[in-house]
């Protein structure tokens, strides 16, 4: 698919995708079955671009490298004349007195009469030297897509609070070898985390990462900066993610009370014509299978509403 950019503003194109990952791909798909003009805004970012293999996405009995994934999708939009991908970053998104929108992004602009937002989370990884090629290899962030390919294995979880305690107690039904580090300089631990981590048998050391022992993105130990030595076989990352809404809150598109871009059950925004999906609008669920039905969701409900009134059954 060409990546070639427009120099100046051209005709609107129905929908702008921003985000190239499994929600925003899959978005563009529907709208482009629509027979919809779709421009896809991705700058090549996002979980989707880790290194772990899904094993929870339906028809692909021995996993498949979320990159693949994305590479498949990408080769799928590929196949419809009316959709095109684009390397740029969106910086800028405004209002146009047609109702449309107007995109900015390094220097170039473009026009669109509806938004797909599906611009992901940043999660916050433990920071060591060289730590980016762990991540997906043996430094995970979510039980439910590698827990299972872990049990049995020694285990570190990394955070501070309970969500961290609470993902320990969670891994400790998979393996009896779980010990959790807070890598923080406070414990947010509550008593009663505390209390049932005790019982677990899981140790909790208040410490924070130096450095890491490991090599071809296999981790065999965690060195802290008291010099303590944890060896491992894995390491679950819960120092929680920031969901990128610059671009929503930009618009003026409301959020839930946790940040995340708030939505109906059709990936609605407050915003007429905006629509949202994928790990950006929700705490939890933060699944392959989750962003692919909530793109699929918006991309539907945009094209409900770029149909002329006769067309539509309200």
């Amino acid at each position: 698919m060409s990546s070639r950019v427009p120099r100046s503003v051209g005709q609107a194109v129905d929908s702008a995708v921003v985000g190239g990952g499994p929600a925003g791909l899959s978005a563009a798909i529907y709208l482009a079955r629509y027979n919809r003009q779709v421009l896809v805004f991705d700058t090549g970012q996002g979980r989707s671009t880790h290194h772990q293999v899904n094993h929870n996405y339906l028809g692909f009995p021995d996993g498949v490298a979320t990159v693949d994934l994305r590479k498949l999708a990408a080769e799928q939009l590929g196949n419809y004349p009316n959709a095109r991908i684009v390397r740029h970053r969106v910086t800028d998104i405004e209002g146009n007195a047609e109702g449309g929108f107007v995109l900015h992004a390094q220097g170039h602009t473009w026009q669109a009469r509806t938004l797909v937002l599906a611009t992901g989370v940043l999660d916050h990884f433990p920071h060591f030297p060289g730590w980016q090629s762990y991540v997906g290899h043996s430094m995970f962030w979510c039980i439910t897509c590698d827990g299972y390919e872990n049990r049995g294995r020694s285990i570190l979880v990394v955070g501070h609070t309970d969500a961290a305690a609470g993902e320990a107690m969670q891994l400790h039904s998979l393996t009896d070898r779980v010990r959790l580090l807070t890598n923080s300089r406070s414990d947010d631990i509550s008593p009663l985390f505390r209390r049932r981590l005790d019982a677990a048998g899981i140790q909790v050391v208040h410490d924070r990462i130096k450095e890491a022992e490991g090599r071809d993105g296999t981790l065999r130990a965690i060195v802290t900066r008291d010099g303590l030595r944890l060896e491992l076989d894995a390491l679950f990352s819960i120092q929680g993610a920031t969901p990128e809404t610059q671009l929503a809150r930009q618009l003026g598109v409301h959020l839930s009370p946790t940040g995340y871009i708030a939505v109906d059950t059709e990936q609605k925004t407050s915003i007429t014509g905006v629509y949202a999906a994928g790990d950006a609008t929700s705490l939890h669920s933060h699944q392959v299978t989750a962003a692919v039905h909530e793109g699929a969701q918006a991309a539907s409900a945009a094209n409900y509403f770029l149909y002329p009134p006769e067309l539509r059954a309200d």
